[in-house]
């Protein structure tokens, strides 16, 4: 079967900036543009709607410019409107050569909105389209509500369309402008404009009101659309538009009849530069994109993988330029754990591993995320834990901090079976601590208690979670230095478990 070509249109730049509190720098634009075009390799580029603001003028400039100079001119295009020619100049002086130009696909919006017949309407767009032509401008023009003139004006949208075949555009575009469409609809409307006029070029605009976005440009696709447009991470007014990264993984899925020049592997860098330049937060389970969408967490997932990648599907990570991940926590159960430590080259044996297993599901139940990069402290707490005969037990602590009073600590410790308690305040919590343990020290034991002489504290190298903190302290005995580790999310927990270990060494 000979693949048919399919235009990829992105107009993050324009419609995505539609975004509620989404506004790009004139940099911000330039190096989005040059990503979207040079990386990603969209077919066209809708970059910004002409006369709303001097900023959106000297972007566009600077676009032009840039594109001229590597024969990407053709494939920028500027939103425009049925002005007078006020549009038009704005083009001519930004440098770009494509407009799309924004007309009334529905009677209701014509009649209420502009308040003009068709008539008017189709000599005022003739004389703009006649003006770009004269200006070496090249024309698209956007039926603006489309899919409710197709559901409520029918006669309409098709007197409109027969005008329009005779005239000098390149390209029709049917936007979803409020995002009603079924895919049903999708399907019927855009096949039965595409049966009436099989050679003029259609692209779909789909919008996301109902999440339907995807579907619909499935479905318009089927019907025989020439075009699509969409937007990085689903950007867009209100709901968004269809999102590019999502529609590409199911054009190259499902869609095998179709072509398109977008490479998938830029997908996700270019994701989340857009989604730094913007503000706007990726959705931590959006598809291809999310950051949690390659993350088993399950860990009968992770051991379906592990025998015979039972638990892959076609979305790939590699093909977006990611990695699959096995999340920690208590769900994970020791195959998770097993991916992790293959990926960090580390072995552990059958009952070092469930004591790792168990420490991360106790962390699981605090609700704390555990990342890679904690595990190696995790299992260097467990397994030195595992060296110390708990001759002595820190059973309970009650630790106080209030404004304008000294903290305070009150201690239960178990030493040989025998529990004792004490009080005390110091400059800090954990001083407090320390002050309540040699209370107890002095009072019930003839040991002397070994001085601290350093204590630092420490997150893993790489960690992005906040599971974790390792406070590490040297202790002098005598003239003899030993160090303990203390592993906790509390820094002030890590250290009095790092000081129990100290208690049952000396």
């Amino acid at each position: 079967m000979v693949s048919r070509k399919i235009e990829i249109m992105d107009t993050t730049l324009r419609d995505g900036e539609q975004t509620s509190g989404v506004s790009f720098s004139v940099s911000e634009k330039l190096t989005i543009a040059k990503l979207l075009l040079e990386e990603l390799k969209v077919d066209r580029l809708e970059i910004a709607s002409a006369r709303v603001s001097e900023g959106e003028l000297k972007a566009v400039k600077k676009i032009t410019s840039w594109a001229g100079e590597h024969n990407f001119l053709d494939r920028i295009e500027v939103l425009t409107f049925v002005d007078g020619g006020k549009s038009i100049d704005w083009m001519i002086e930004s440098g770009a050569k494509v407009q799309n130009l924004l007309t009334k696909g529905s009677l209701n919006h014509l009649t209420h909105q502009l308040k003009k017949t068709p008539a008017q309407h189709f000599s005022d767009i003739k004389a703009t389209i006649e003006l770009a032509v004269k200006n070496d401008i090249k024309t698209n023009v956007y039926l603006e509500d489309w899919s409710n003139g197709m559901r409520n004006s029918k006669a309409y949208v098709f007197d409109y369309l027969d005008f329009l075949t005779s005239q000098n555009i390149e390209r029709v575009l049917l936007p979803d402008t409020l995002g009603v469409l079924t895919p049903y609809e999708t399907f019927e409307f855009i096949d039965e404009v595409r049966k009436k006029y099989p050679t003029i070029h259609l692209d779909f605009h789909g919008h996301n009101d109902y999440d339907l976005g995807v579907a619909n440009v499935m479905e318009a696709v089927k019907a025989g659309v020439n075009g699509l447009h969409l937007t990085i991470n689903g950007m867009g007014e209100r709901a968004g538009n269809a999102p590019m990264a999502s529609v590409i993984a199911v054009i190259n899925d499902f869609l095998k009849e179709v072509n398109i020049t977008v490479d998938e592997t830029a997908l996700n860098k270019v994701s989340k530069l857009v989604e730094t330049f913007s503000g706007f937060r990726i959705p931590v389970n959006k598809p291809v994109v999310g950051a949690n969408v390659f993350t088993q967490t399950a860990g009968i997932h992770a051991d379906g993988d592990h025998k015979n990648n039972l638990y892959f599907n076609d979305l790939m990570p590699e093909r977006f330029g990611r990695k699959r991940k096995y999340a920690l926590g208590k769900t994970s159960g020791k195959a998770n754990i097993q991916k992790n430590l293959q990926d960090l080259g580390l072995s552990l044996n059958d009952e070092e591993l469930k004591k790792v297993t168990q420490r991360i599901i106790e962390l699981g139940d605090k609700k704390e995320v555990v990342s890679q990069e904690d595990l190696p402290y995790i299992i260097s707490d467990v397994l030195d834990s595992d060296t110390i005969e708990k001759r002595v037990v820190v059973e309970n602590y009650v630790l106080g901090h209030a404004k304008g009073m000294k903290p305070s600590t009150t201690l239960q410790l178990q030493v040989e079976g025998v529990k004792y308690e004490a009080h005390a305040q110091g400059d800090g919590q954990f001083d407090a601590f320390m002050n309540a343990l040699k209370k107890l020290y002095k009072t019930h034991s003839k040991i002397d208690l070994p001085k601290l002489i350093d204590y630092a504290v420490r997150i893993p190298p790489g960690s992005n979670s906040d599971a974790l903190c390792e406070t590490i302290i040297t202790w002098q005995l005598e003239k003899k230095e030993f160090i303990t580790r203390g592993l906790d999310s509390d820094q002030t927990v890590s250290a009095i478990k790092a000081t129990e270990k100290m208690l049952n060494i000396i």
